[in-house]
């Protein structure tokens, strides 16, 4: 009788001395399964914390000498015009208002506006009055010479200004554009300076430039 109790006190105190040992295992067996998600989730929120981050810094800041005319406030400014298609952005820019007359006459507008991801070389009034009137109003009232010409300013992707730096790239009118320069001076076939660039609107990256292109 004094053997089976000595047997049933050894087991309960070996019991005893095990259990805690085994709940610390399990405590940590389990902390550590939920640590896992956790730690992805923090990687997985910083990852997606740098990816707007990167774009953003990809994106910069609109440049050139014309920018400084550009309205610091209201639809017209660069704020402003980020918001909104790029035909309807150009409309909001007074240096730009012979170009929009000319894309509204192509009938063009909504073409622009529905596009999606593109670049815009955007011909300022200055740029328009180097043609000779009786040039440009022959242009403005032949739709399909203007859709030619207004086509041959639009690539299918947005440009960075890095890739501007010696790069040829497709238009909706199926010519090719060229362009060179680094920093904050570009060219666009070696005619058309940019006088403002990186100007973004809500489907397009705007370079303004100061003589309209011609497509050969």
């Amino acid at each position: 009788m004094n053997t089976i109790r000595i047997r049933r006190t050894a087991v309960a105190v070996a019991a005893a001395a095990v259990l805690p040992f085994a709940l610390a295992a399990c405590t940590d067996s389990g902390s550590g399964t939920k640590a896992a998600p956790t730690a992805g989730a923090e990687g997985a929120a910083a990852t997606a914390g740098s990816t707007p981050m990167d774009g953003g810094a990809a994106g910069g800041k609109p440049f050139g000498p014309a920018c400084a005319g550009v309205p610091e406030e209201g639809a017209g400014s660069f704020d402003g015009m980020a918001k909104d298609p790029v035909a309807t952005a150009a409309s909001n820019n007074p240096a730009l208002s012979t170009l929009v007359t000319a894309v509204k006459q192509a009938g063009l507008v909504d073409t622009l506006n529905n596009a999606k991801d593109i670049t815009v070389f955007a011909p300022t009034n200055d740029a328009f009055a180097k043609i000779p009137k009786a040039d440009l109003d022959k242009v403005l009232a032949d739709k399909a010479a203007l859709t030619k010409i207004l086509t041959y300013h639009v690539v299918g992707q947005r440009l960075t200004p890095q890739q501007l730096e010696n790069g040829s790239f497709e238009t909706l009118q199926k010519g090719m554009v060229a362009t060179t320069g680094s920093g904050e001076s570009y060219k666009v076939n070696d005619t058309a300076a940019v006088v403002c660039g990186n100007v973004r609107t809500a489907n397009a990256n705007v370079y303004i430039i100061d003589t309209v292109l011609m497509p050969k």
